[in-house]
């Protein structure tokens, strides 16, 4: 078995009947538009509460600078590799170079370009695909940071924060056109936005979706979902437990 998570960066769930590709994935995935992010709604925060299923208070990192764990909790990518799991992430936000440790992660790469230039998520797409297909791995981490980069910089809900969520669908889209049934497929966000700014307790930044696609997933149960179960979830389906310390659920 394949798993790919994809995160969309930024992503509030009341705006994807603007964007095409969602809708059309919304018709043949399990999917919750009322899921919960973790407070504070930071980037860094967020991401490091989904890879090792704890809040932020228990794993250390409240602000975009990785703070190491007084008291160590496994991460996703830890517990993969320790039960032969090959696992790769591909990403365009440096920040996230600390959610796996050393030895845990096959591939890992880190792509980003300036403005103007070809989209760093766009290729960090085609490394996830060429990667999957070619066998080497089982669990990859795809991360497109686009639609949060245009909510800071022309506010969320605006044309341009849309455009960039239709970008970056696109490049979902391409993943699963690619890879079919050969894989099940989360697809999440680690918050949402208000204006140009996101980090409070305000629905806008606190609400995320989570989509589940797959033979696998189908009978998902995406009733008050949080960010921390997406980690366990991943775990049940290469049928590994989850780690003691994880306080999130499997959500199959």
């Amino acid at each position: 078995m394949k798993v790919c998570l994809i995160l969309l960066d930024g992503m509030r769930p009341d705006c994807l009947d603007k964007v095409p590709k969602a809708k059309e994935i919304m018709e043949k995935a399990v999917y919750t538009l009322d899921a919960r992010t973790v407070f504070p709604s930071v980037t860094l925060p967020c991401h490091v509460s989904l890879f090792h299923s704890v809040p932020p208070e228990r794993h250390g990192t409240v602000t975009n600078v990785y703070t190491p764990q007084v008291r160590p909790v496994t991460g996703l990518f830890e517990l993969l590799s320790k039960n032969k799991k090959k696992c790769a992430m591909f990403y365009d936000w440096e920040e996230l170079r600390d959610l796996g440790r050393p030895g845990s992660l096959r591939y890992s790469v880190y792509r980003w370009l300036k403005d103007g230039e070809e989209d760093s998520g766009t290729l960090s797409t085609d490394d996830a695909i060429a990667c999957l297909k070619s066998g080497k791995i089982d669990f990859c981490f795809l991360y497109l940071g686009l639609p949060d980069g245009y909510g800071h910089g022309h506010g969320w809900m605006t044309d341009k924060y849309i455009e960039g969520l239709c970008v970056q669908w696109e490049n979902v889209a391409r993943v699963i056109d690619e890879l079919g049934d050969a894989c099940q497929f989360i697809i999440t966000s680690d918050h949402g936005g208000h204006e140009r700014s996101h980090g409070s307790d305000m629905p806008e930044d606190m609400v995320i979706p989570v989509f589940a696609l797959g033979d696998a997933l189908k009978d998902a149960k995406l009733d008050n979902v949080n960010i921390m179960d997406i980690a366990p979830t991943v775990a049940k389906l290469f049928g590994i437990e989850p780690d003691s310390d994880w306080e999130g659920k499997s959500l199959i």
